[in-house]
């Protein structure tokens, strides 16, 4: 059976993720966390945005990657989408920021889209039903965040910083191209923030179940329903990345095998990016993958609800790659801070 997003595809994309990391150690010494508690999470470091770094400087850097690789001139791109949770401001939109340094102003649509970790991934969805339509011919999907979380709390270990970016447009030419997709979403307060407040708070086991595991869950058995596919039809599968741990023991829950998820797992190395998650594991499986190979991604946000994606790489993709900077590229390239220069480039002690 044809569906509609088998017209679509992803003609160029581009990561960015900071210099500065901070081991787990560091925290752990900091509050008195033991190496137990924190080796649980799967974690080893996580990537610190600098003190002239925020979502939407990021999202431009990713953007550019994307567009290198995608070929294509600002003037095409009829939509610019950013997602996050972090934006520098409470009320401005970053998209039309990030629009104007890549040369996409004046004729274009342009919105900062939330849902938690999921508000990249619902502009992903957005743009595969206005190219399929004929709407528009190019679109850009920017998943950005600064991420934060209260000293010493559980979430500081793995909230990071890092940017994704992708150019969506008609299948021909594209360097993989979408297959399905599927979302379930409900009412599960498990992550929230108040107007105000300076810090999230989260609902401790309710973000495990009922939230990432159930929707996400439901949303792969969902595509693969539909698709007549199974597990085994993947070369790859990339699930959103709150710690190290939960994305391995949900795909092992779909009966993915852990070779299947390694290359799309970044968070270990670079902490949970938010918007940029399970995005960025996208980016370095494109940096990889092969002609022919079959990828399913499943990004989650907060609230909650899970998106999922079959998506097939074409032989377009090797002439792309070199054409920016690869994730492997910003992994390696780090230099390790300490707690104190962690507080002081993320501004946590104000006067």
């Amino acid at each position: 059976m044809s569906r509609v997003e088998s017209s679509v595809g992803i003609h160029g994309w581009g990561a960015y993720v900071p210099r500065a990391r901070l081991p787990m150690s560091e925290i752990a010494r900091e509050w008195g966390w033991s190496e137990h508690q924190w080796k649980a999470l799967g974690m080893i470091e996580k990537a610190v945005a600098a003190f002239d770094e925020d979502s939407t400087t990021m999202g431009v850097e990713a953007a550019l990657n994307a567009i290198k690789r995608a070929g294509v001139r600002g003037e095409e791109i009829g939509a610019v989408f950013f997602g996050s949770e972090s934006k520098p401001y409470a009320v401005k939109p970053s998209a039309t920021i990030i629009a104007e340094a890549l040369g996409i102003t004046p004729i274009t649509m342009a919105s900062d889209l939330e849902f938690a970790c999921r508000a990249a991934s619902e502009g992903m969805r957005a743009s595969i039903g206005l190219i399929a339509s004929g709407m528009l011919k190019y679109t850009l999907v920017v998943g950005s965040d600064t991420a934060q979380a209260s000293p010493g709390d559980v979430l500081e270990f793995t909230a990071s910083s890092g940017a994704a970016a992708f150019v969506l447009g008609r299948a021909e030419g594209a360097a993989a191209v979408f297959e399905g997709s599927f979302t379930y979403v409900t009412d599960t307060p498990d992550f929230w923030r108040r107007e105000g407040a300076p810090y999230p708070s989260h609902g401790e086991g309710f973000t495990g179940e009922p939230a990432y595991f159930k929707h996400i869950t439901e949303a792969v058995k969902g595509l693969l329903g539909e698709l007549g596919l199974r597990p085994s039809d993947f070369s790859y599968a990339v699930f959103h990345q709150p710690n190290g741990k939960f994305p391995v023991r949900v795909g092992e829950m779909l009966g993915f095998r852990q070779e299947q998820m390694k290359v799309g797992l970044v968070t270990p190395q670079i902490g949970n990016t938010y918007n940029g998650s399970a995005l960025i594991g996208l980016s370095r499986v494109l940096d990889h993958a092969k002609a022919g190979e079959r990828i399913l991604v499943a990004p989650f946000g907060s609230g909650a609800g899970s998106d999922a994606y079959s998506i097939v790489v074409t032989e377009a993709i090797e002439e792309r790659r070199g054409r920016a900077p690869s994730v492997d590229h910003y992994i390696k390239n780090k230099r390790n801070i300490s707690y104190s220069e962690y507080v002081k480039m993320r501004r946590i002690l104000v006067k």
